[in-house]
């Protein structure tokens, strides 16, 4: 029987609670396939803060490291978030385990899902089709670049650096996804303004000559954030930078009609993480009211980067099933509303 030895980093608000069912449902898949998965807990985020005074402990990092794979649940809280003199913030321990452990490409995915084309901010017709990967440069850019202040504080600056190396190995990621989809991948940018993103473009050319089965587009950050709404189905993968990521994954992740739907995955490194895109909701923590299916379906991305790939798409297919049936958490609006837990438990009766 495989053992895999999962670090399991739940975090803040609902992070335990959302967890815990992807937990459920991965000892499913093990009594099913023959596999054992073993969940080791280390505090992250405002928790570690707590505990230890830091958002990363030594200790997590390390157990980070000697791990198969990462399963993340959310990070903040809002004594934080409203506080801008705080010094320690949750969020400083994700960005630093994002660079100590290389994890320089974040892959979200989205697609809807004929069930809950209601809970789109879009018509219909323009969710029709739509199944677009955003690859995020997750370790460089504006928020790694030299910030401060200067001119007694009333001046500030935040520098956005690329290197060749960076840049080359975030495109890679996105041609290889887009040669085993749909063939196409758009770069995002603003090489009209700035010098990195003209790097950018440069290297996507040289780059697009050994993916010859690959149809290449490049588009303004600007104009595809409108894109994004006018004709999402128009895109397959798209590839950026870190700030503009950020923004356009957050952007995209409406689509699908709710952010308890949608999974995602850094990789870079041997060791992956997984996690759910939405955050830490402490206001709905502890009430069995959180959508746990984004961190199923990251499950899944776990599974299928651990080689596992036929037993993630059995948790992708008890996820469809599941929402099929009209059963779904307060967020979904669905016939039949259920809780945290329960939810958990059908996905996972599904898979056995």
């Amino acid at each position: 029987m495989p053992n895999y030895n999962i670090a399991t980093l739940d975090g803040d608000g609902i992070g335990p609670e959302v967890i815990n069912q992807g937990i459920k449902v991965l000892n499913q898949v093990g009594l099913k396939f023959g596999h054992k998965f073993r969940f080791d807990f280390a505090p992250v985020g405002a928790t570690a803060i707590d505990q230890t005074g830091v958002p990363l402990p030594d200790e997590t990092l390390e157990l980070c490291k000697r791990s198969d794979a990462i399963f993340f649940g959310a990070i903040g809280h809002p004594r934080f978030d409203n506080d801008p003199t705080a010094k320690v913030r949750p969020e400083q321990g994700l960005l630093r385990l994002r660079k100590e452990l290389g994890l320089y490409a974040n892959l979200r995915p989205v697609a809807g899902y004929d069930e809950l084309t209601h809970l789109s901010p879009l018509r219909p017709e323009r969710m029709k089709g739509v199944d677009i990967l955003v690859v995020r440069e997750l370790t460089g850019g504006t928020y790694f670049g030299d910030k401060g202040r200067r001119d007694g504080g009333d001046t500030a600056y935040d520098t956005c650096v690329y290197s060749r190396h960076e840049i080359e190995r975030i495109l890679k990621v996105g041609f290889d996804v887009a040669g085993k989809r749909r063939g196409k991948l758009t770069l995002v940018d603003k090489a009209n303004v700035m010098e990195s993103s003209r790097l950018w473009r440069e290297i996507t050319r040289e780059m697009a000559a050994n993916y010859p089965d690959v149809e290449l587009n490049f588009m303004f950050v600007d104009n595809a954030a409108m894109q994004l709404i006018l004709n999402p189905a128009q895109f397959d993968v798209i590839v950026t930078d870190n700030l503009f990521g950020d923004i356009l994954s957050d952007a995209s992740s409406v689509l699908a009609g709710s952010l308890g739907l949608l999974p995602s995955s850094s990789v870079g490194s041997k060791v992956g993480m997984f996690e759910p895109i939405h955050g830490s909701w402490p206001e709905g923590a502890g009430q069995d009211r959180a959508n746990p299916i984004a961190t199923i379906l990251s499950a899944a991305m776990m599974l299928d980067h651990l080689g596992l790939v036929k037993e993630g798409d059995a948790i992708r297919n008890a996820v469809n099933e599941t929402l099929a049936s009209g059963v779904g958490t307060e967020d979904l609006s669905p016939s039949q509303q259920v809780g945290t837990n329960e939810l958990g438990d059908l996905i996972a009766g599904r898979i056995g």
